[in-house]
């Protein structure tokens, strides 16, 4: 096991400069390609030749490299990197603020929410999914099937849209006009947006949403590794040697058939950091999702392009902890 993690950590490395790479190469190519883009931020204002030096010297955008077409500014890339590495994304091109002190504003609100998603996600998906594994053909099967289809087939803006009139509005409208309704469930639990006066309450709901497509996926993917690992041989042998039907659920059986769904869980944590875009925008969350919707519109890039690689950097992370994961679940795995 030790010489797994040992190798999978190495080859992390790699993997991580190889896509801030590309992230960088993607970014320097479309400089080339549309031009400065501080001279968007003079509008239809000419810039003196001075002025935008200035401001393209303090944004790190006076690099010769960014004005020749294809050249991946390698360079400037390390140079990058060694900034990343100091947890340093740049400077806004709007607000000239600093990229970084832009994502540790809303990246709290983002973690609460993710977090809320991950485990509403995780548990109710695992735990669905396992007893319509183990009722298979059952109705809590056919109800764990028909429900999760409904919700993978619609789509995360109309579910957000809806939860959020129906429930956070309407519903909790009917709740704030009773009195006896304490304000942490009317105000907090069924507001219908963020609130800061309830930071964990008011984004339950918006987690749940969140996390529900994912919930659908986890569930249905529990439900089909644990069918398949039901009729297996060593479960039958398990059987015949006697063993308690709750150790054989939950020792053999969930274990095995927990390695694909610790892939998919593993996976959706990064997509859940990056996927909130719309969720935030939708219950007025202040996340790093909702400030990357409002950097895209005003064409700040710096605060895109910093979101983009913190998310990927999340992202690689998750897939190095479920790599890890899998040799503690399965001992059998190994580099050969």
């Amino acid at each position: 096991m030790g010489r797994y993690v040992i190798r999978r950590v190495l080859q992390f490395i790699p993997t991580v400069l190889g896509t801030m790479f590309l992230l960088h190469y993607v970014t320097s190519l479309g400089i080339q390609l549309t031009g400065n883009p501080v001279r968007a931020l003079f509008g239809d204002r000419t810039p003196t030749p001075a002025m935008l030096a200035a401001l393209s010297e303090r944004l790190n955008l006076d690099d010769p490299c960014l004005t020749q077409t294809g050249n991946p500014c390698f360079a400037l890339f390390g140079e990058r990197i060694t900034n990343i590495a100091q947890w340093d994304f740049g400077i806004s091109l709007v607000g000239q603020r600093e990229v970084t002190d832009i994502i540790a504003s809303a990246l709290p609100f983002t973690i609460r929410l993710a977090l809320i998603a991950f485990l509403f996600e995780a548990i109710v998906g695992v735990v669905a999914g396992v007893l319509a594994g183990l009722r298979s053909g059952g109705f809590v099967d056919y109800f764990v099937k028909i429900s999760t289809t409904l919700v993978i087939a619609v789509p995360i803006f109309v579910l957000g849209i809806v939860i959020r009139e129906f429930v956070g509005v309407k519903f909790g409208n009917t709740l704030r006009a009773d009195e006896s309704i304490p304000d942490i469930i009317s105000q907090g639990l069924f507001a219908a947006g963020y609130k800061p006066d309830y930071p964990w309450m008011s984004l339950v709901i918006p987690g749940l949403v969140l996390g529900a497509t994912s919930l659908a996926i986890t569930a249905r993917l529990t439900r089909t590794s644990m069918v398949e690992n039901i009729r297996a041989d060593y479960v039958r042998t398990a059987r015949a040697k006697g063993l308690m039907p709750r150790r054989i659920t939950g020792v053999h059986t969930l274990r095995n058939s927990l390695i694909p769904v610790v892939t998919s869980l593993g996976v959706d944590l990064g997509v859940l950091m990056g996927g909130a875009v719309v969720t935030e925008t939708i219950f007025n969350v202040p996340g790093i999702g909702r400030v990357a919707a409002l950097s895209a519109r005003t064409g700040d890039a710096s605060v895109v392009i910093g979101i983009v690689t913190l998310a990927a950097l999340i992202f690689l992370v998750a897939n190095l902890l479920v790599d890890i994961l899998y040799a503690v679940l399965d001992p059998r795995i190994r580099y050969e």
